[in-house]
Protein backbone atom coordinates (compact mmCIF):
# COMPACT_ATOMS: atom_id res chain seq x y z
CA UNK A 1 0.00 0.00 0.00
CA UNK A 2 2.46 2.43 1.14
CA UNK A 3 4.75 1.17 -2.53
CA UNK A 4 1.20 2.65 -4.22
CA UNK A 5 1.09 6.07 -2.39
CA UNK A 6 4.74 6.33 -2.88
CA UNK A 7 4.85 6.26 -7.04
CA UNK A 8 1.68 8.69 -7.06
CA UNK A 9 3.41 11.11 -5.06
CA UNK A 10 6.74 10.71 -7.05
CA UNK A 11 4.61 10.96 -10.36
CA UNK A 12 3.03 14.46 -9.16
CA UNK A 13 6.65 15.93 -8.06
CA UNK A 14 7.52 14.52 -12.05
CA UNK A 15 4.97 16.34 -13.45
CA UNK A 16 5.36 19.40 -11.55
CA UNK A 17 8.82 19.64 -12.33
CA UNK A 18 8.10 19.23 -15.86
CA UNK A 19 5.33 22.11 -16.14
CA UNK A 20 7.91 24.41 -14.18
CA UNK A 21 10.84 23.70 -17.01
CA UNK A 22 7.87 24.22 -19.84
CA UNK A 23 7.09 27.45 -18.00
CA UNK A 24 11.13 28.33 -17.66
CA UNK A 25 11.21 27.94 -21.44
CA UNK A 26 8.31 29.73 -22.74
CA UNK A 27 9.46 32.83 -20.37
CA UNK A 28 13.10 33.00 -22.15
CA UNK A 29 11.64 33.20 -26.31
CA UNK A 30 10.14 36.62 -25.04
CA UNK A 31 13.82 38.25 -24.71
CA UNK A 32 15.54 36.68 -27.44
CA UNK A 33 12.70 38.86 -29.57
CA UNK A 34 15.68 41.21 -29.52
CA UNK A 35 17.47 39.96 -31.89
CA UNK A 36 15.48 41.18 -34.44
CA UNK A 37 15.78 45.25 -33.01
CA UNK A 38 18.83 47.12 -34.56
CA UNK A 39 22.04 45.48 -32.45
CA UNK A 40 23.65 48.93 -31.17
CA UNK A 41 22.59 52.21 -31.53
CA UNK A 42 25.28 53.40 -34.03
CA UNK A 43 24.95 50.15 -36.47
CA UNK A 44 22.61 49.88 -39.07
CA UNK A 45 19.70 47.42 -38.81
CA UNK A 46 19.46 44.46 -41.72
CA UNK A 47 16.78 41.75 -41.72
CA UNK A 48 18.12 38.15 -41.33
CA UNK A 49 18.83 36.21 -44.46
CA UNK A 50 16.19 33.97 -43.24
CA UNK A 51 13.71 36.08 -43.10
CA UNK A 52 12.94 35.96 -46.94
CA UNK A 53 13.11 40.26 -46.86
CA UNK A 54 15.68 42.13 -49.36
CA UNK A 55 19.17 42.90 -47.34
CA UNK A 56 18.65 46.29 -48.97
CA UNK A 57 21.90 48.48 -50.53
CA UNK A 58 23.64 48.28 -47.40
CA UNK A 59 24.80 50.88 -44.47
CA UNK A 60 20.89 52.66 -43.51
CA UNK A 61 19.24 51.47 -46.16
CA UNK A 62 16.18 49.90 -45.89
CA UNK A 63 15.31 46.55 -48.21
CA UNK A 64 12.74 47.38 -50.62
CA UNK A 65 9.22 46.57 -50.53
CA UNK A 66 7.63 46.11 -54.32
CA UNK A 67 3.77 46.30 -52.31
CA UNK A 68 4.43 49.93 -51.63
CA UNK A 69 5.56 50.79 -55.14
CA UNK A 70 2.52 49.99 -56.77
CA UNK A 71 0.55 53.52 -57.42
CA UNK A 72 -3.19 53.72 -57.96
CA UNK A 73 -4.46 53.75 -61.68
CA UNK A 74 -4.37 56.79 -63.77
CA UNK A 75 -8.14 58.51 -64.06
CA UNK A 76 -9.48 57.54 -67.76
CA UNK A 77 -8.35 61.01 -69.82
CA UNK A 78 -8.88 61.68 -73.46
CA UNK A 79 -5.12 63.13 -74.55
CA UNK A 80 -6.69 65.12 -77.31
CA UNK A 81 -9.48 66.95 -75.30
CA UNK A 82 -8.91 70.16 -73.47
CA UNK A 83 -10.15 70.20 -70.55
CA UNK A 84 -12.01 73.45 -68.57
CA UNK A 85 -11.96 74.23 -65.18
CA UNK A 86 -15.09 71.94 -63.82
CA UNK A 87 -14.25 69.05 -65.73
CA UNK A 88 -11.09 68.81 -63.65
CA UNK A 89 -12.97 69.07 -60.44
CA UNK A 90 -15.10 66.74 -61.66
CA UNK A 91 -12.19 64.48 -62.11
CA UNK A 92 -11.04 65.66 -58.54
CA UNK A 93 -13.71 64.90 -56.49
CA UNK A 94 -13.57 61.46 -57.89
CA UNK A 95 -9.99 60.98 -57.57
CA UNK A 96 -8.67 62.46 -54.39
CA UNK A 97 -8.05 60.64 -51.59
CA UNK A 98 -9.41 63.46 -48.90
CA UNK A 99 -12.89 63.06 -50.09
CA UNK A 100 -12.89 59.47 -49.44
CA UNK A 101 -11.26 60.32 -46.09
CA UNK A 102 -14.38 62.79 -45.11
CA UNK A 103 -17.01 60.65 -46.48
CA UNK A 104 -15.55 57.42 -44.53
CA UNK A 105 -15.27 59.54 -41.28
CA UNK A 106 -18.81 60.47 -41.85
CA UNK A 107 -19.97 57.30 -42.14
CA UNK A 108 -18.32 56.07 -39.19
CA UNK A 109 -20.29 58.96 -37.01
CA UNK A 110 -23.47 57.49 -38.55
CA UNK A 111 -22.35 54.15 -37.34
CA UNK A 112 -21.41 56.00 -34.08
CA UNK A 113 -25.60 57.15 -33.57
CA UNK A 114 -26.96 53.59 -34.88
CA UNK A 115 -24.76 52.19 -31.72
CA UNK A 116 -25.88 54.80 -29.29
CA UNK A 117 -29.05 53.53 -30.34
CA UNK A 118 -28.77 50.19 -29.88
CA UNK A 119 -28.16 50.23 -26.34
CA UNK A 120 -31.81 51.05 -25.33
CA UNK A 121 -32.63 47.12 -26.66
CA UNK A 122 -31.46 43.93 -24.45
CA UNK A 123 -28.78 42.04 -25.09
CA UNK A 124 -29.00 38.01 -25.39
CA UNK A 125 -26.16 36.13 -25.54
CA UNK A 126 -26.46 32.34 -26.11
CA UNK A 127 -23.15 30.42 -24.65
CA UNK A 128 -22.97 26.41 -24.46
CA UNK A 129 -20.72 25.30 -21.78
CA UNK A 130 -18.80 21.62 -22.29
CA UNK A 131 -16.06 19.22 -20.69
CA UNK A 132 -14.38 16.23 -19.95
CA UNK A 133 -12.73 15.15 -17.05
CA UNK A 134 -11.22 11.72 -15.76
CA UNK A 135 -9.78 10.96 -12.77
CA UNK A 136 -7.19 8.19 -11.55
CA UNK A 137 -6.94 7.62 -7.84
CA UNK A 138 -5.23 4.93 -6.14
CA UNK A 139 -6.59 2.77 -3.84
CA UNK A 140 -5.32 1.95 -0.25
CA UNK A 141 -5.74 -1.39 -0.51
CA UNK A 142 -5.22 -3.59 -3.82
CA UNK A 143 -8.66 -5.31 -4.91
CA UNK A 144 -6.93 -8.18 -6.86
CA UNK A 145 -4.99 -6.74 -9.71
CA UNK A 146 -6.58 -3.46 -9.90
CA UNK A 147 -4.28 -0.93 -7.35
CA UNK A 148 -6.30 2.25 -9.24
CA UNK A 149 -9.81 3.37 -9.72
CA UNK A 150 -11.14 5.47 -13.05
CA UNK A 151 -13.62 8.19 -13.10
CA UNK A 152 -15.16 9.80 -15.74
CA UNK A 153 -17.48 12.65 -15.81
CA UNK A 154 -18.32 14.64 -19.12
CA UNK A 155 -21.37 17.45 -19.14
CA UNK A 156 -22.95 19.96 -21.48
CA UNK A 157 -24.56 23.30 -20.34
CA UNK A 158 -26.32 25.46 -23.17
CA UNK A 159 -27.84 28.86 -21.51
CA UNK A 160 -29.89 31.72 -23.17
CA UNK A 161 -29.32 34.90 -21.19
CA UNK A 162 -30.78 38.43 -21.34
CA UNK A 163 -29.50 41.67 -19.78
CA UNK A 164 -31.15 45.02 -20.57
CA UNK A 165 -31.13 48.23 -18.44
CA UNK A 166 -34.36 49.74 -18.28
CA UNK A 167 -33.82 53.06 -16.56
CA UNK A 168 -30.22 55.15 -16.10
CA UNK A 169 -31.16 59.05 -15.29
CA UNK A 170 -30.61 59.98 -19.06
CA UNK A 171 -27.32 58.87 -19.79
CA UNK A 172 -27.81 56.86 -22.59
CA UNK A 173 -29.51 59.77 -24.20
CA UNK A 174 -27.22 62.34 -23.98
CA UNK A 175 -24.47 59.97 -25.14
CA UNK A 176 -26.83 59.12 -28.31
CA UNK A 177 -27.47 63.18 -27.94
CA UNK A 178 -23.07 63.66 -28.41
CA UNK A 179 -23.21 60.84 -31.00
CA UNK A 180 -25.68 62.43 -33.12
CA UNK A 181 -23.79 66.09 -32.62
CA UNK A 182 -20.60 64.38 -33.78
CA UNK A 183 -22.39 62.70 -36.92
CA UNK A 184 -23.79 66.40 -38.04
CA UNK A 185 -20.17 67.61 -37.53
CA UNK A 186 -18.56 65.00 -39.75
CA UNK A 187 -21.31 65.42 -42.54
CA UNK A 188 -21.00 69.44 -42.50
CA UNK A 189 -17.15 68.60 -42.63
CA UNK A 190 -17.79 66.23 -45.44
CA UNK A 191 -18.91 69.00 -47.64
CA UNK A 192 -16.56 71.20 -46.48
CA UNK A 193 -13.79 68.92 -48.04
CA UNK A 194 -15.65 69.22 -51.07
CA UNK A 195 -15.44 73.15 -50.74
CA UNK A 196 -11.80 73.34 -50.11
CA UNK A 197 -11.18 70.80 -52.91
CA UNK A 198 -12.94 73.03 -55.67
CA UNK A 199 -11.10 76.09 -54.26
CA UNK A 200 -7.58 74.48 -53.97
CA UNK A 201 -8.44 73.16 -57.87
CA UNK A 202 -9.72 76.90 -59.02
CA UNK A 203 -6.91 78.56 -57.10
CA UNK A 204 -3.93 76.69 -59.00
CA UNK A 205 -5.86 76.86 -62.22
CA UNK A 206 -5.77 80.05 -62.44
CA UNK A 207 -2.00 80.18 -60.69
CA UNK A 208 -1.53 77.57 -63.62
CA UNK A 209 -3.15 80.01 -66.25
CA UNK A 210 -0.74 82.74 -65.02
CA UNK A 211 2.25 80.71 -65.47
CA UNK A 212 1.25 79.80 -68.51
CA UNK A 213 0.60 83.38 -69.96
CA UNK A 214 3.96 84.16 -68.47
CA UNK A 215 5.66 82.28 -70.84
CA UNK A 216 3.80 83.75 -73.68
CA UNK A 217 4.90 86.83 -72.72
CA UNK A 218 8.64 85.37 -72.27
CA UNK A 219 8.34 83.93 -75.75
CA UNK A 220 6.80 87.52 -77.38
CA UNK A 221 9.68 89.48 -75.09
CA UNK A 222 12.74 87.13 -76.92
CA UNK A 223 10.99 88.18 -80.20
CA UNK A 224 11.26 92.01 -79.03
CA UNK A 225 14.65 91.49 -78.85
CA UNK A 226 15.58 89.69 -81.69
CA UNK A 227 13.84 92.53 -83.60
CA UNK A 228 16.23 94.95 -81.57
CA UNK A 229 19.52 93.03 -82.76
CA UNK A 230 17.97 92.58 -85.99
CA UNK A 231 18.10 96.45 -85.91
CA UNK A 232 21.23 96.98 -84.60
CA UNK A 233 23.05 94.33 -86.96
CA UNK A 234 20.96 96.73 -89.90
CA UNK A 235 22.45 99.97 -88.62
CA UNK A 236 26.13 98.17 -88.19
CA UNK A 237 26.11 97.12 -91.85
CA UNK A 238 24.61 100.93 -92.64
CA UNK A 239 27.83 102.35 -90.54
CA UNK A 240 25.69 103.85 -87.75
CA UNK A 241 25.77 101.35 -84.71
CA UNK A 242 29.22 100.37 -83.25
CA UNK A 243 30.17 96.73 -82.39
CA UNK A 244 28.86 97.18 -78.46
CA UNK A 245 25.37 98.33 -79.56
CA UNK A 246 25.41 94.94 -81.40
CA UNK A 247 26.88 93.38 -78.57
CA UNK A 248 24.33 94.87 -76.02
CA UNK A 249 21.47 94.03 -78.21
CA UNK A 250 22.70 89.63 -78.41
CA UNK A 251 22.86 90.49 -74.66
CA UNK A 252 19.48 91.44 -74.42
CA UNK A 253 18.54 88.31 -76.76
CA UNK A 254 20.26 86.10 -74.12
CA UNK A 255 18.59 87.45 -71.05
CA UNK A 256 15.15 87.10 -72.89
CA UNK A 257 16.37 83.61 -73.72
CA UNK A 258 17.00 82.99 -69.91
CA UNK A 259 13.27 84.60 -68.73
CA UNK A 260 11.78 81.81 -71.47
CA UNK A 261 13.87 78.88 -69.89
CA UNK A 262 12.38 80.52 -66.16
CA UNK A 263 9.31 81.08 -66.99
CA UNK A 264 8.83 77.28 -68.50
CA UNK A 265 9.90 75.90 -65.27
CA UNK A 266 7.63 77.84 -63.59
CA UNK A 267 4.70 76.72 -66.03
CA UNK A 268 5.83 73.41 -65.32
CA UNK A 269 5.89 73.84 -61.34
CA UNK A 270 2.53 75.01 -61.40
CA UNK A 271 1.03 72.40 -63.34
CA UNK A 272 2.22 69.97 -60.90
CA UNK A 273 0.40 72.27 -58.32
CA UNK A 274 -3.11 71.78 -59.95
CA UNK A 275 -2.51 67.91 -60.38
CA UNK A 276 -1.24 67.85 -56.79
CA UNK A 277 -4.68 70.18 -55.69
CA UNK A 278 -6.60 67.11 -57.93
CA UNK A 279 -5.05 64.07 -55.88
CA UNK A 280 -3.69 62.51 -59.55
CA UNK A 281 -0.58 60.95 -60.53
CA UNK A 282 1.83 63.56 -61.42
CA UNK A 283 2.98 61.75 -64.04
CA UNK A 284 -0.58 62.08 -65.25
CA UNK A 285 -0.57 64.29 -69.36
CA UNK A 286 -3.73 66.51 -69.89
CA UNK A 287 -4.50 69.54 -71.94
CA UNK A 288 -5.73 72.01 -69.36
CA UNK A 289 -7.89 75.24 -71.30
CA UNK A 290 -7.26 78.43 -70.00
CA UNK A 291 -8.63 81.81 -71.52
CA UNK A 292 -8.00 85.18 -70.17
CA UNK A 293 -11.40 86.70 -70.84
CA UNK A 294 -13.13 85.78 -67.97
CA UNK A 295 -14.74 88.69 -65.94
CA UNK A 296 -13.81 90.03 -62.93
CA UNK A 297 -15.33 91.40 -60.27
CA UNK A 298 -16.51 94.83 -59.64
CA UNK A 299 -14.48 96.46 -56.30
CA UNK A 300 -16.33 96.12 -52.94
CA UNK A 301 -16.46 97.79 -49.98
CA UNK A 302 -15.98 96.66 -46.67
CA UNK A 303 -18.47 93.58 -45.34
CA UNK A 304 -21.27 94.64 -43.51
CA UNK A 305 -21.27 92.56 -39.62
CA UNK A 306 -24.93 91.51 -41.21
CA UNK A 307 -23.08 90.07 -44.26
CA UNK A 308 -20.42 88.84 -41.85
CA UNK A 309 -22.83 86.54 -39.59
CA UNK A 310 -24.50 85.31 -42.90
CA UNK A 311 -21.37 83.69 -43.59
CA UNK A 312 -20.41 82.24 -40.44
CA UNK A 313 -23.76 80.90 -40.81
CA UNK A 314 -23.36 78.45 -43.30
CA UNK A 315 -18.87 77.73 -43.00
CA UNK A 316 -18.39 74.88 -42.57
CA UNK A 317 -15.59 75.07 -40.04
CA UNK A 318 -17.84 76.92 -37.48
CA UNK A 319 -20.88 74.76 -37.53
CA UNK A 320 -19.07 71.64 -36.92
CA UNK A 321 -17.25 73.79 -33.69
CA UNK A 322 -20.51 74.48 -32.62
CA UNK A 323 -21.78 70.73 -32.90
CA UNK A 324 -18.72 69.49 -31.02
CA UNK A 325 -19.93 72.07 -28.44
CA UNK A 326 -22.85 70.70 -28.21
CA UNK A 327 -21.75 67.21 -27.96
CA UNK A 328 -19.90 67.94 -25.29
CA UNK A 329 -21.94 69.21 -23.49
CA UNK A 330 -23.94 66.57 -23.93
CA UNK A 331 -21.09 64.67 -22.53
CA UNK A 332 -21.19 66.19 -18.92
CA UNK A 333 -24.79 65.13 -18.77
CA UNK A 334 -23.76 61.52 -19.24
CA UNK A 335 -20.85 61.59 -16.18
CA UNK A 336 -23.26 63.34 -14.45
CA UNK A 337 -25.68 60.97 -14.83
CA UNK A 338 -22.84 58.08 -12.85
CA UNK A 339 -24.05 59.37 -9.60
CA UNK A 340 -27.93 58.30 -10.39
CA UNK A 341 -28.97 54.52 -9.44
CA UNK A 342 -29.35 51.96 -12.89
CA UNK A 343 -32.31 49.81 -13.10
CA UNK A 344 -31.60 46.52 -15.00
CA UNK A 345 -33.31 43.28 -15.94
CA UNK A 346 -31.72 39.85 -16.35
CA UNK A 347 -33.19 36.86 -17.35
CA UNK A 348 -31.52 33.21 -17.96
CA UNK A 349 -32.35 29.51 -18.98
CA UNK A 350 -30.03 26.95 -19.08
CA UNK A 351 -30.33 23.45 -19.28
CA UNK A 352 -27.42 20.31 -19.35
CA UNK A 353 -26.56 16.79 -19.85
CA UNK A 354 -24.35 15.02 -17.44
CA UNK A 355 -22.44 11.57 -17.93
CA UNK A 356 -20.76 10.03 -14.17
CA UNK A 357 -18.76 7.22 -14.93
CA UNK A 358 -16.99 4.94 -12.21
CA UNK A 359 -14.74 1.95 -13.02
CA UNK A 360 -16.80 -1.14 -12.59
CA UNK A 361 -20.64 0.56 -11.90
CA UNK A 362 -23.33 1.41 -14.49
CA UNK A 363 -23.20 5.28 -16.15
CA UNK A 364 -25.44 7.75 -14.70
CA UNK A 365 -26.65 10.54 -16.89
CA UNK A 366 -28.05 13.25 -15.27
CA UNK A 367 -29.96 15.87 -17.01
CA UNK A 368 -31.30 19.30 -15.63
CA UNK A 369 -33.11 22.98 -16.79
CA UNK A 370 -33.62 26.05 -14.95
CA UNK A 371 -34.70 29.47 -15.73
CA UNK A 372 -34.55 32.57 -13.56
CA UNK A 373 -35.45 36.34 -14.41
CA UNK A 374 -34.05 39.18 -12.19
CA UNK A 375 -34.66 42.89 -11.55
CA UNK A 376 -32.31 45.20 -9.89
CA UNK A 377 -31.04 48.07 -9.64
CA UNK A 378 -27.48 49.05 -8.93
CA UNK A 379 -26.45 51.99 -7.11
CA UNK A 380 -22.58 53.28 -6.77
CA UNK A 381 -21.98 54.80 -3.38
CA UNK A 382 -17.68 54.78 -3.38
CA UNK A 383 -15.35 54.99 -5.76
CA UNK A 384 -12.95 57.03 -4.58
CA UNK A 385 -14.01 60.25 -6.40
CA UNK A 386 -13.80 58.66 -9.88
CA UNK A 387 -17.04 60.20 -10.74
CA UNK A 388 -16.44 63.60 -9.30
CA UNK A 389 -12.99 63.39 -11.66
CA UNK A 390 -15.20 62.23 -14.69
CA UNK A 391 -17.81 65.21 -13.89
CA UNK A 392 -14.69 67.46 -14.03
CA UNK A 393 -13.00 66.49 -16.86
CA UNK A 394 -16.21 66.41 -19.27
CA UNK A 395 -16.65 69.99 -17.65
CA UNK A 396 -13.16 71.04 -19.12
CA UNK A 397 -13.64 69.63 -22.40
CA UNK A 398 -16.95 71.85 -22.89
CA UNK A 399 -15.02 74.61 -21.96
CA UNK A 400 -12.44 73.94 -24.44
CA UNK A 401 -15.01 73.16 -27.11
CA UNK A 402 -16.64 76.33 -26.42
CA UNK A 403 -13.47 78.48 -26.36
CA UNK A 404 -12.57 76.58 -29.68
CA UNK A 405 -15.80 77.53 -31.43
CA UNK A 406 -14.95 81.07 -30.33
CA UNK A 407 -11.45 81.13 -31.62
CA UNK A 408 -13.08 79.50 -35.14
CA UNK A 409 -15.75 82.19 -34.99
CA UNK A 410 -13.76 84.84 -35.01
CA UNK A 411 -10.74 83.47 -37.15
CA UNK A 412 -13.56 83.04 -40.05
CA UNK A 413 -15.10 86.37 -39.31
CA UNK A 414 -11.16 87.77 -40.04
CA UNK A 415 -10.74 85.59 -43.17
CA UNK A 416 -13.66 86.99 -44.37
CA UNK A 417 -12.42 90.68 -44.00
CA UNK A 418 -9.07 90.08 -45.45
CA UNK A 419 -10.22 88.32 -48.50
CA UNK A 420 -12.65 91.17 -48.84
CA UNK A 421 -9.52 93.17 -48.57
CA UNK A 422 -7.82 90.92 -50.64
CA UNK A 423 -10.05 91.48 -53.22
CA UNK A 424 -10.21 95.22 -53.67
CA UNK A 425 -6.52 95.09 -53.47
CA UNK A 426 -6.27 92.76 -56.23
CA UNK A 427 -8.61 94.77 -58.58
CA UNK A 428 -7.10 97.85 -58.07
CA UNK A 429 -3.52 96.27 -59.22
CA UNK A 430 -4.79 95.00 -62.03
CA UNK A 431 -6.55 98.36 -63.03
CA UNK A 432 -2.84 100.22 -62.22
CA UNK A 433 -1.28 97.12 -64.46
CA UNK A 434 -3.65 97.91 -66.99
CA UNK A 435 -2.63 101.52 -67.24
CA UNK A 436 1.03 100.60 -67.41
CA UNK A 437 1.10 98.42 -70.32
CA UNK A 438 -0.51 100.28 -72.38
CA UNK A 439 2.01 103.31 -71.63
CA UNK A 440 5.01 100.70 -71.67
CA UNK A 441 3.76 99.44 -75.05
CA UNK A 442 4.12 102.77 -76.49
CA UNK A 443 6.85 103.71 -75.15
CA UNK A 444 8.85 100.27 -76.44
CA UNK A 445 7.02 101.21 -79.93
CA UNK A 446 8.06 104.76 -79.90
CA UNK A 447 11.67 103.63 -79.05
CA UNK A 448 11.95 101.10 -81.47
CA UNK A 449 11.02 102.96 -83.94
CA UNK A 450 13.03 106.07 -83.02
CA UNK A 451 16.19 103.87 -83.22
CA UNK A 452 15.82 102.11 -86.26
CA UNK A 453 15.96 105.98 -87.39
CA UNK A 454 18.59 106.22 -86.07
CA UNK A 455 17.81 108.62 -83.57
CA UNK A 456 17.47 106.67 -80.11
CA UNK A 457 19.96 104.75 -78.33
CA UNK A 458 19.47 100.50 -78.31
CA UNK A 459 20.17 101.27 -74.38
CA UNK A 460 16.78 103.22 -74.32
CA UNK A 461 15.27 100.11 -76.85
CA UNK A 462 16.34 97.65 -74.39
CA UNK A 463 14.90 99.85 -71.03
CA UNK A 464 11.81 100.15 -72.90
CA UNK A 465 11.46 96.10 -73.93
CA UNK A 466 12.34 95.45 -70.14
CA UNK A 467 9.63 97.70 -69.29
CA UNK A 468 6.80 96.56 -71.07
CA UNK A 469 7.53 92.50 -70.40
CA UNK A 470 7.75 93.64 -66.72
CA UNK A 471 4.53 95.57 -67.02
CA UNK A 472 2.64 92.79 -68.98
CA UNK A 473 3.97 90.42 -66.33
CA UNK A 474 2.61 92.72 -63.30
CA UNK A 475 -0.73 92.79 -64.98
CA UNK A 476 -0.55 88.71 -65.78
CA UNK A 477 -0.25 88.35 -61.93
CA UNK A 478 -2.79 91.16 -61.15
CA UNK A 479 -5.16 89.60 -63.17
CA UNK A 480 -4.62 86.06 -62.09
CA UNK A 481 -3.97 87.72 -58.34
CA UNK A 482 -8.31 89.13 -58.93
CA UNK A 483 -9.43 85.73 -60.20
CA UNK A 484 -7.47 83.79 -57.30
CA UNK A 485 -9.00 86.62 -54.78
CA UNK A 486 -12.47 86.29 -56.26
CA UNK A 487 -12.63 82.52 -55.28
CA UNK A 488 -10.97 82.90 -51.87
CA UNK A 489 -13.74 85.12 -51.38
CA UNK A 490 -16.14 82.79 -52.14
CA UNK A 491 -14.40 79.93 -50.17
CA UNK A 492 -14.05 81.75 -47.00
CA UNK A 493 -18.19 82.96 -47.29
CA UNK A 494 -19.43 79.26 -47.52
CA UNK A 495 -20.22 79.78 -50.95
CA UNK A 496 -17.73 77.74 -52.67
CA UNK A 497 -20.58 74.47 -53.44
CA UNK A 498 -20.81 74.39 -56.95
CA UNK A 499 -17.82 73.73 -59.87
CA UNK A 500 -19.74 75.11 -63.28
CA UNK A 501 -17.43 76.58 -66.18
CA UNK A 502 -18.43 79.75 -65.23
CA UNK A 503 -17.82 79.77 -61.79
CA UNK A 504 -15.87 83.26 -61.87
CA UNK A 505 -19.21 84.93 -62.58
CA UNK A 506 -21.07 83.32 -59.97
CA UNK A 507 -18.03 84.00 -57.28
CA UNK A 508 -18.25 87.65 -59.00
CA UNK A 509 -21.96 88.00 -58.43
CA UNK A 510 -21.22 86.82 -54.83
CA UNK A 511 -18.54 89.21 -54.41
CA UNK A 512 -20.86 91.95 -55.53
CA UNK A 513 -23.92 91.10 -53.97
CA UNK A 514 -22.75 90.46 -50.59
CA UNK A 515 -21.22 93.90 -49.70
Amino acid sequence: MMRGVFTARLTNIGFVFKVAGLCALISGCATQQLDLAPASYTEPWAPSLDSGMSTGAGGFSVPANPKVAELPPLPATDKGHVYRLDELIDIAQNQNSDTRIAWQQARQAALGVGMGEAVFLPMITASVIGGYQKTRSPLPYAIGDQQDIDTTESAVVPALALQWLIFDFGQRSALLEAARKNSYAANVMFNGMHQKLIYDVTRTYFQYGAALTQTKLAEQALRNSRQIQDAAEQRRKNGIATTVEVAMAQQQVAQSELRRVVTKNMERDAYQALLGAMGVSPSLAIKVGYSEDRALPKATSAPTEKMIKLALSQRPDVLASYAATEAAMAGIKATEADFLPKVYLGGAVAGGNGRFDIQGLPAVGPQMSSSSILLGVSMPIYDGGIRAARVKEAESRAAVAAEDFKKTQELAAREIVLAANMLSSALESYQAALSLVKMSAITYDAALESYRSGVGTITMANETANGLLSAKQMSTDAYAASLVAAANLAFVMGQMTRSPEDLVSVKSTTAGSLY
